[in-house]
């Protein structure tokens, strides 16, 4: 089975591709921000008139990013708990580690997928951290 998932809770994606994609008891996540569906404003984050990012939170960012994640799980037909793997993006690791690290510790207390965290240069639209997700699904 090879079937790609739209969710109605995410936002929306920015270009052209689907919020997840199942391939047999696996659940493949597209890149996750912290965006919300339905809005142009992205949670922590004070852009400028230009749209570029004057100040964040990346405190607040974490907590969107990772409810968007539980939606799409949920969604989907599979849950927090089944994570496996969590890619996680940063554009500031050096001011941002400590926090998002702390976070992620509190969401991921009982179930500790395997983690990757690396640096970016940037993201597709003006936020500070994105996860990449795979889950197992019945």
């Amino acid at each position: 089975m090879n079937d790609a998932i739209h969710s109605s809770k995410a936002p929306e994606p920015v270009g052209l591709y689907p919020h997840a994609r199942r391939v047999g008891n696996l659940l493949f996540l597209s890149g996750v921000g912290p965006r919300q569906r339905g809005s142009r404003d992205i949670p922590g984050v004070t852009l400028n008139a230009q749209g570029e990012i004057v100040d964040y939170d990346i405190a607040t960012q974490c907590r969107s990013v990772f409810d968007n994640v539980r939606n799409i799980l949920e969604e989907c037909g599979s849950s927090w708990e089944r994570l496996v793997d969590v890619t996680v993006f940063l554009t500031n690791m050096k001011a941002d580690f400590k926090t998002y690290n702390a976070i992620y510790a509190d969401y991921f207390r009982d179930n500790q997928p395997a983690r990757t965290t690396v640096e970016v240069l940037s993201l597709p639209t003006p936020i500070a951290i994105e996860l990449k997700c795979i889950a197992t699904i019945d």
